[in-house]
């Protein structure tokens, strides 16, 4: 439910904010009156395009998802996977630029990057990806125990692997039971022995945060922008038409054309014949109406007529000679 926002000045002197595209900024506002009182909306470029750009055709989600990038990469917001595994996103500063009198509790997930403490609407509370992550900060063993424990400690070294094996006695499980059960120290000097770091890299707990979601959605079906699409799309071809006009024709021009074009494309005529009826009609212009036979034209052209099966010649038009007499001498 779209809902009526503040839009504070320093917005248009926001660095962040200037380093995006004009359709970006606009999408950014735009977001401002469809995310709920937490700031929070679905992360899908054709749910924003169709109630942010309704009457803008040729502002397809292919562009939108450009939008939703640019703003994700500046910070502005941040595009996330909730805990029931669809695409969300929010905007970043919404607490510290939108009051809201009695916000509504929020149906959708929270950012467990930004807002864990924030309450999630499938868990009604905290959310249980945030507490399980606080959970595994405060029980994930240390990757070095003996450091942990003894940070002066120096490593056990200069003895060949043999000896070393031999000094703390974990070639035998008879050593090994004796040493668990008597000297817990001597246990901790034996993990020490290999010099060979782990080829598994150990992820630490203070890695920063980036923006954006953490995990990958390879099944997921909503455009996202991760591949650029094969196929010619109405609005690709739109494009094409405004770069070719000297001034941006009126919206209802555009917008006719678009949902003509979608049609076309839908009717699996080719594009290269789509193109052409679309340069016929940037030479004469008129009624978008006319697309559709220019397309026709440009499919159904006709071909030069073929010589005659008896004369061998191609047939010519008959026309009044320049000089009757002449032309009919033998006959007058």
């Amino acid at each position: 439910m779209a809902r009526i926002r503040t839009v504070k000045p320093d917005l248009f002197v926001n660095e962040r904010v200037a380093a995006c595209s004009v359709t970006a900024v606009v999408t950014y506002i735009g977001l401002f009156t469809q995310a709920d009182d937490h700031g929070r909306h679905r992360d899908n470029p054709a749910i924003i395009a169709g109630v942010l750009w309704p009457l803008r055709a040729e502002h397809s989600p292919i562009h939108v998802e450009e939008d939703l990038q640019q703003l994700a990469d500046t910070g502005l917001i941040c595009r996330y996977t909730g805990c029931d595994g669809k695409r969300y996103l929010h905007i970043t500063g919404w607490y510290e630029h939108q009051k809201i009198d009695r916000p509504s509790q929020s149906r959708l997930p929270a950012c467990v990057g930004h807002h864990s403490d924030k309450r999630c609407g499938p868990c009604k509370g905290i959310c249980a990806e945030a507490d399980a992550k606080a959970r595994g900060l405060l029980v994930e063993p240390s990757p070095n125990v003996r450091r942990a424990l003894d940070p002066g400690a120096a490593p056990l070294s200069g003895l060949p692997d043999d000896r070393t094996t031999a000094a703390t006695g974990a070639g035998t499980p008879q050593a090994a039971d004796t040493e668990e059960s008597s000297s817990p120290s001597r246990e901790l000097t034996g993990q020490s022995r290999f010099d060979e770091d782990s080829p598994n890299t150990h992820r630490g707990l203070g890695e920063a945060s980036t923006s954006g979601s953490r995990i990958l959605d390879p099944g997921s079906s909503s455009p996202t922008g991760r591949t650029a699409p094969d196929a010619t799309t109405a609005g690709n071809l739109l494009a094409e038409y405004v770069g070719s006009c000297g001034q941006r024709p009126p919206s209802d021009v555009l917008g006719h054309l678009g949902r003509l074009l979608k049609k076309l494309l839908a009717e699996g005529i080719d594009v290269d014949h789509i193109r052409a009826g679309l340069a016929r009609y940037t030479e004469i212009q008129g009624h978008p109406s006319r697309l559709p036979s220019l397309v026709n034209d440009a499919m159904n052209a006709r071909v030069p007529a073929q010589a005659g099966p008896r004369t061998g010649t191609a047939h010519r038009a008959w026309t009044n000679p320049v000089d009757a007499a002449s032309a009919y001498a033998e006959e007058l």
